[in-house]
């Protein structure tokens, strides 16, 4: 009867010590640092879709600009 009645302090023991009030903290902190990179990440798409239609608009002019120089060698 005494193991099984310190087996159960022991278990009980234990399971308090693995769900305590530090994890309260810590869950909060991570909870914290998700959402501070989700903001980043929001940032960073925001810039990379600006690149992107940069990118896609100099890829245009410079499309214009060479066929108006093959319309004028094509003219010589």
């Amino acid at each position: 009867m005494k193991k099984l009645f310190l087996g159960t302090l022991l278990l009980l023991a234990v399971s308090i010590s693995f769900i305590s009030c530090r994890d309260t903290k810590k869950s909060e902190s991570v909870e914290n640092a998700i959402d501070n990179a989700a903001d980043d990440t929001e940032g960073a798409l925001e810039q990379t879709g600006k690149a992107i239609d940069n990118a896609v608009e100099k890829t245009k002019e410079a499309g214009e600009a060479t066929k108006e120089a093959v319309e004028k060698v094509g003219d010589n």
